[in-house]
């Protein structure tokens, strides 16, 4: 498939892009969808995201090529696209029910600055762009000259790491890893409540645990020295086969990890936790608590809440009113999907 995903990319003006990726149910096997590689005359949307050194340069130049993507925003030029893509919700400009006719596919796509993907991979300032990617998703450039990128993709995996690690209590699964995981950059997502399949997250991980696993091994190595990992063990309460997690839960540990949290977070703990003092105190209240877990759970939260608000209201006026719409109505028969 990623022929096809090649095919469909090659009529963007690459020249500035310095990353791409395609994620979704089109692209990624989930529980109760098919995706193109299962079957080619599939409805599902393929989602593509293009990272970008020069945002006005990459919108002029598509803009000139693929004027009928854009909504009437177009005619307002690539610097206002431009500023509204980068001033607004998390900072991402999303062209939404394309359709490649000579490909026999439709597509939405997401136009983010590189500078911007990073602080989000780094900070977790909207947790959107760096949600997904604590998912399986299809790289389609190769990150090995970009090594601050490349960093950047691997430090969002570990926060993920560490986050579920101070969610989960000291035994889990692999399956119960990954869906806390997944779960991060959804719990708070007000879409949710109406307009998402309630089984969202299990419908991604449980047909694709073995490739969680493959995204997430060099951040358990990094962890080692928290937690330990049983390839042969059984689930509880069955005898069936499962790998088996056990992590370190002392106050070292939990300080460690709370120390290491990315900006925004450690932002929202300070004003979630019932503390008053520098992150420092905060971490020593929150190492003290019976359930940090659920002052942790509510500032993840709180970050992906204020972020999917503004960037569905700004995806509006990206899309049109009738792609809006349509886009929309699709989106809420999930909602009623068993």
């Amino acid at each position: 498939m990623l022929d096809l995903y090649r095919r469909a990319v090659a009529r963007f003006p690459l020249g500035n892009v310095s990353y791409m990726f395609a994620y979704g149910s089109g692209v990624k096997q989930q529980v109760g969808y098919e995706c193109i590689s299962q079957r080619p005359d599939s409805k599902n949307v393929i989602d593509l995201v293009f990272c970008v050194r020069d945002t006005v340069g990459f919108h002029a130049e598509n803009i000139h090529r693929h004027s009928s993507h854009y909504s009437a925003l177009r005619y307002l030029g690539a610097n206002f696209v431009t500023q509204y893509q980068e001033l607004l919700g998390a900072r991402v400009y999303f062209n939404t029910l394309v359709p490649l006719h000579d490909l026999g596919v439709t597509i939405k796509y997401g136009v983010v600055h590189e500078e911007h993907l990073i602080e989000d991979l780094l900070h977790w300032r909207h947790l959107y762009l760096a949600g997904r990617l604590q998912k399986p998703v299809t790289d389609l450039v190769n990150l090995d000259d970009n090594t601050r990128l490349k960093c950047a993709l691997e430090r969002n995996l570990q926060s993920a790491c560490q986050v579920a690690l101070l969610l989960l209590p000291e035994k889990f699964t692999s399956y119960e890893l990954f869906t806390v995981i997944a779960g991060l950059s959804y719990k708070g997502d007000f879409r949710m409540i109406f307009g998402e399949n309630k089984q969202k997250v299990h419908n991604i991980v449980q047909p694709q645990l073995s490739e969680f696993f493959a995204l997430y091994q060099p951040a358990m190595r990094h962890l080692s020295k928290y937690l330990a990992v049983n390839m042969h063990g059984v689930e509880p309460g069955s005898l069936k086969p499962a790998i088996i997690f056990e992590q370190d839960k002392s106050r070292d540990a939990t300080r460690f990890h709370l120390r290491h949290l990315p900006k925004e977070l450690r932002g929202r703990l300070q004003r979630n936790a019932a503390c008053r003092g520098d992150y420092t105190d905060v971490v020593e209240y929150l190492v003290a608590a019976p359930q940090p877990s659920k002052i942790v759970q509510v500032s993840v939260n709180d970050i992906v809440w204020r972020s999917s608000i503004t960037q569905s209201l700004k995806n509006i006026a990206t899309a049109g009113i009738i792609k809006s719409l349509v886009y929309s109505y699709r989106k809420a028969l999930k909602t009623f999907a068993v």
